[in-house]
């Protein structure tokens, strides 16, 4: 197993976007636009399904697609992905998403976000989760964590 140095790097990284090796690219194009993302970018050849694709957010979220061959085989079980995501109204998103044929779980208040979560799955299996998650929601998330720094739990 590797230790890893946790010396201060002046190099890093700056953000992530997940990207999902999928069936039909213009299928996760449509789906994802279900819940809020507007497409950004492709790539294909003339003629031939999208091979590739980018979508964002307004508040700038990205996913990007990548349609799965051989090497990228779509196997979403196998990937261990979730996709996590968070909407200042989770009621009506529900509401959308069903109307346009989606199937989202009923609304479940756990421990861990009582204000509101739903999960799906995209065409190609992979498990999103769509959390409540407005001004009230993060308020109180500052507070929690302005609680830890002050009890030393995190810096």
């Amino acid at each position: 197993m590797a230790v890893y140095n946790l010396e201060p790097m002046s190099a890093k990284a700056g953000w992530s976007t997940p990207m999902l090796h999928v069936a039909d690219v213009e299928r996760s194009v449509r789906f994802y636009r279900l819940l809020g993302f507007e497409l950004v970018d492709v790539e294909g050849e003339d003629g031939r399904p999208l091979g590739w694709a980018r979508m964002a957010t307004a508040d700038g979220s990205a996913i990007m697609f990548l349609r799965g061959e051989e090497e990228h085989a779509v196997k979403p079980e196998l990937q261990g992905i979730m996709l996590v995501l968070y909407a200042a109204e989770l009621s009506a998103l529900r509401e959308q998403l069903v109307a346009a044929g989606a199937s989202p779980s009923a609304i479940e208040r756990p421990p861990w976000m009582p204000s509101g979560h739903i999960m799906l799955r995209d065409p190609d299996g992979y498990a999103v989760g769509v959390n409540q998650w407005g001004d009230a929601e993060h308020d109180a998330w500052l507070k929690r964590l302005e609680a830890k720094r002050a009890a030393g739990i995190i810096p």
